[in-house]
């Protein structure tokens, strides 16, 4: 359980934890404002683009192998960026963290569930996970204003290395599955076209924010990212060993498990540059201090994951957890959308009580969906399901990031054309551009519970059959 909870730790870790960090190594490695960016967009392109590769990989090598090489493959890649001398260096290592995640991440899903097969011990499990998977982004945002302020950026990347050589130590005590025992043949055309089809949505949702959804290169990434995935879906139905079987994505639980994650990151990921905006530019923090105002998110994620989902999921049915946490986190943006540039109290009478209902939430569906993710597989699907699951986040998260800026960007935009154009009302333009942006996250998230409710069924998850 420790070692694979290190590996989820730094996998949704990297997602955020350069992001502080990018003016120091513009500064350092001389990169352009336009070129900055790709510290972030190259690990999330190879990380989103390749899963579920790496999911088929991991059950073709065997899940504790592939783990142990992505374990090996971050760390490396990790110093290698963290001594980079030039933008190539580093762009590059962030790329080579990102394929060494998408081969890790479905591996520790599928020995989570792989190894822990008893109802309770399999809730327990899947609350720590969970939990991993909830507060990493915002530890991430916190660890990466710290090593910034008191260190230097590259230790940003260098601390993969320690967290990994851990879990490496701990590898020999990691249960021991075995190869596929299944047609080895990779699916050549499956694979071409996922990879294709999940790197142009993820890329383009990503250029929406700087170029505008009427961009040429948008116009030409997204819709040919669907026609990619399109023809993926079509291909797979007509070969005789697919990337991704259908039964995987066909199952009316999993398929709700995997869609209804995708809804709520979609959601949720907008609430974390509100956050972090609202307390450095309204608030007048610190990176340090803002980052240490969202560990409140953090906090109450780990207690729905651990104390609340990890207690209550071999007991009651998914969707008695799954509904009243999507609604709570839906309560929490409702909150948050009613802030102004001027609000008094904003700790105790906003930030506060939304982020303890939005983490609460959070760890509670994470923790359950994470659990439905591979429920009933076999052994041979369990990395495609566990890599299916991963990519519906990345892609979920890369829409919402990008609906969020669009929406919150326009409103913005409407209110300074009939308002001066001072500072204070430029803030209080992009404060109430970004409650409506919160107002349709609400929506997305009010979506998503409708999902739970009609596709999740009412069994038990105990009740689901273990993976192996």
């Amino acid at each position: 359980m420790a070692v694979i909870t290190l590996a989820q730790l730094m996998i949704v870790l990297d997602g955020t934890i350069v992001n502080i960090a990018l003016p120091s190594m513009q500064h350092d490695l001389h990169l352009s404002d336009a070129d900055r960016q790709w510290a972030i967009i190259a690990y999330v392109l190879a990380f989103g683009g390749l899963l579920l590769l790496g999911g088929r990989v991991s059950g073709l090598l065997g899940h504790r192998r592939t783990f142990r090489i992505g374990l090996i493959g971050f760390a490396a890649a990790s110093a290698l960026g963290g001594a980079a001398d030039g933008a190539a260096t580093l762009f590059g290592a962030r790329a080579l963290q990102g394929v060494f995640a998408a081969a890790m991440a479905p591996a520790a899903m599928s020995l989570l569930t792989l190894t822990f097969t008893d109802p309770r011990d399999r809730g327990k499990a899947f609350g720590v996970f969970g939990a991993m998977g909830a507060a990493g982004s915002g530890v991430g945002l916190l660890a990466g204003g710290l090593l910034t302020e008191y260190l230097d950026w590259r230790w940003c990347l260098w601390v993969n290395v320690p967290i990994a050589g851990l879990a490496l130590l701990g590898l020999p005590f990691v249960y021991r599955d075995r190869p596929s025992a299944g047609p080895g043949r990779l699916d050549l055309p499956g694979a071409l076209l996922s990879v294709a089809g999940l790197a142009a949505l993820v890329y383009g949702f990503n250029r929406t924010e700087p170029r505008g959804w009427d961009d040429p290169l948008v116009l030409t990434l997204v819709p040919g990212g669907v026609l990619l995935l399109g023809l993926f879906v079509l291909v797979e139905t007509r070969v005789s060993h697919p990337l991704l079987p259908m039964r995987v994505v066909l199952d009316r639980v999993r398929g709700g498990a995997y869609l209804t994650s995708a809804l709520m990151l979609a959601a949720l990921f907008g609430c974390f540059l509100f956050l972090s905006y609202y307390a450095q530019t309204v608030l007048g923090y610190s990176p340090v201090r803002a980052g240490l105002i969202i560990m409140v998110l953090v906090a109450g994620s780990l207690v729905g994951s651990i104390l609340i989902a990890g207690r209550l999921l071999a007991r009651v049915t998914a969707r008695t957890l799954m509904v009243p946490g999507l609604l709570a986190m839906a309560a929490g943006l409702l909150l948050l959308s009613r802030l102004t540039a001027d609000s008094a109290h904003v700790l105790m009478l906003y930030l506060v009580p939304a982020q303890i209902l939005i983490g609460l939430g959070l760890g509670v569906v994470l923790t359950t969906t994470t659990s439905l993710a591979t429920a009933g597989v076999g052994a041979v699907d369990a990395g495609t399901a566990a890599a299916t699951f991963n990519a519906g986040q990345q892609v979920g998260g890369a829409l919402g990031t990008a609906l969020f800026n669009t929406v919150a960007t326009s409103v913005t935009a409407t209110w300074l054309r009939t308002h001066e154009g001072g500072r204070d009302e430029v803030t209080a333009g992009t404060v109430h551009g970004f409650g409506v942006a919160l107002l349709v996250a609400t929506g997305i998230m009010l979506g998503a519970t409708v999902v739970a409710a009609v596709l999740i069924d009412s069994r038990p998850t105990r009740d689901a059959p273990p993976a192996y």
